[in-house]
């Protein structure tokens, strides 16, 4: 079941995706040679009658991939060259690029909103509703109903920013909580977290817990679904960043291996966490397509930039090479980061 339901999970949110930019690439009239869900060799195929794409389904539940022509090296005179990607303007090339993360984004904000209208809006404000009694946040002085302003730092708007910066603190040092206690005095407090080793996992524990209240109605889940996606960018924002300075290293991604443990331990609690794995998988997507990297979309809006600044096109071998040596490292950092999952589950 777990192994179902992770291929219906990612292939929902590939289709939702290469969707995004099969519908643009239609409405700007681009050619579309193939539609497809998956990787590797084709299972299932189709050729429509009322147009000239051919759609299918591949062996690897992982991907997928809209081909556009004028995408490719070597013209084809079977196209008008109307049809083809490069003749079209470059705010139309933007629109069919961008609109691939576009479509996760807006699909992510829709589930996010179902969540909450549904299933009922979380509490998202940073407020203790547990302090445990004799635990490093007790003993520290952080206190019941405290709403915590800054952690280190950093600001703190929702609950998951408290857990963003607690994941990344190094812990070599107390963790500095800037609170607002319930009487409005703010005081900053160090909390030194205890250590804990179980089946090799080591974790930091504070001894804080926050409120699992909800709010039913249709303006709760409006400033749910607000806040909650503000809340997935900022951290995927934070993540990148981290990346970067080394905060977070590269062995603490997930691939899919990663991702098919999460999606078996989402469905134990219910429909509305799959959804919600849904929302969070399909921002991850999207925000980490449109980073200005060789191979992703971003990558492609990049050189349609470079193209306006320039008043030319980047030459299209040019180009094609860039994004195959990219698709290269991608594919050697998506290996690495498997083979960082297998061992995570030995």
């Amino acid at each position: 079941m777990t192994l179902l339901l992770f291929i219906i999970i990612l292939g929902l949110i590939i289709l939702i995706h290469e969707g995004g930019h099969f519908f643009f690439a239609k409405k700007m009239g681009v050619y579309v040679y193939e539609f497809s869900i998956g990787m590797g060799p084709r299972i299932w195929k189709r050729q429509s009658k009322k147009d000239e794409t051919l759609y299918s389904i591949r062996l690897i539940p992982i991907g997928g991939f809209v081909s556009l022509a004028g995408e490719e090296v070597e013209d084809d005179k079977t196209v008008p060259k109307s049809k083809k990607l490069q003749a079209k303007k470059p705010w139309q090339r933007f629109l069919i690029m961008f609109f691939g993360p576009g479509f996760n984004f807006i699909s992510a904000i829709l589930i996010l909103f179902a969540i909450g209208l549904f299933f009922g809006s979380p509490n998202m404000d940073p407020i203790l509703s547990d302090v445990t009694a004799g635990s490093r946040a007790y003993e520290a002085g952080l206190q019941e109903e405290d709403r915590i302003l800054e952690i280190n730092g950093h600001k703190i708007s929702t609950v998951d920013d408290i857990s963003l910066y607690i994941a990344v603190d190094n812990h070599k040092k107390a963790t500095t909580f800037k609170v607002k206690q319930k009487d409005g005095e703010i005081k900053t407090i160090k909390v030194s977290p205890k250590k804990q080793e179980k089946d090799g996992e080591v974790s930091y524990v504070y001894g804080i817990g926050m409120s699992g209240a909800k709010k039913y109605g249709f303006f709760p889940a409006l400033e749910y679904m607000v806040k909650k996606t503000g809340s997935l960018f900022k951290q995927m924002f934070k993540t990148v960043q981290y990346l970067f300075t080394g905060t977070i290293r590269v062995n603490q991604l997930s691939g899919p291996v990663g991702i098919y443990s999460i999606v078996g331990e989402q469905s134990k609690g219910g429909f509305a966490n799959i959804l919600y794995l849904i929302a969070f998988l399909s921002i991850n997507v999207g925000f980490l397509n449109l980073l200005p990297i060789p191979a992703f979309d971003g990558g492609h809006i990049l050189f349609i930039i470079i193209e306006k600044i320039k008043g030319s096109p980047v030459k299209p071998e040019t180009e094609n090479m860039i994004h195959t040596i990219g698709l290269f490292l991608l594919l050697a950092l998506m290996l690495y980061i498997t083979f960082q999952d297998i061992v995570k589950l030995f």
